[in-house]
């Protein structure tokens, strides 16, 4: 390079290469016991709470849902079909791109006081997990009169 020249400076050429090595150092972080965690929604209506976990690639036999003192613990895993592993050594084929070997993840969340466990309904449709926990009825406050005797 000659004494003079102009170098085009591009303050932020980097940039996207290092905001894909800081999502990738979090998405590293952010896991439960080695598991990605599962992005969820939490919607709360009148008489029920509804739970939308995400869980791609996750079978109803490969999901576990649990409650455990108030705590709901999501945890599924989805593993790279075997017929494909068995081709890929025998080498009938070949990956070009090889990332979806195996994923796990999971999610806990605290229910609220004198949630039912036993009526807790789960469904799982297109890589969505649907957690339905229905809420204790209120019972209003009974008011009871007492009439008093005399002694």
């Amino acid at each position: 390079m000659a004494t003079g020249s102009l170098i085009h400076w591009r303050p932020f050429g980097d940039m996207s290469s290092l905001r894909e090595r800081v999502e990738s150092m979090f998405d590293e972080l952010a896991t439960e016991d080695g598991a990605k965690l599962a992005a969820v929604d939490v919607i709360r209506e009148k008489d029920r709470i509804l739970i939308h976990a995400d869980m791609p690639g996750v079978k109803p036999e490969d999901l576990k849902i649990e409650v455990s003192e108030h705590v709901l613990s999501i945890h599924g895993e989805h593993e790279e079909k075997k017929d494909e592993e068995k081709k890929a050594k025998e080498g009938k084929m070949r990956f070009v791109r090889h990332e979806r070997s195996y994923a796990s993840f999971s999610r806990s969340l605290i229910l609220p006081e004198d949630v039912d466990p036993h009526a807790i309904k789960a469904t799982i449709k297109d890589g969505v997990v649907e957690v339905t926990v229905p809420l204790p009825v209120k019972k209003e406050p009974q008011v009871i009169e007492i009439t008093p005797k005399a002694a």
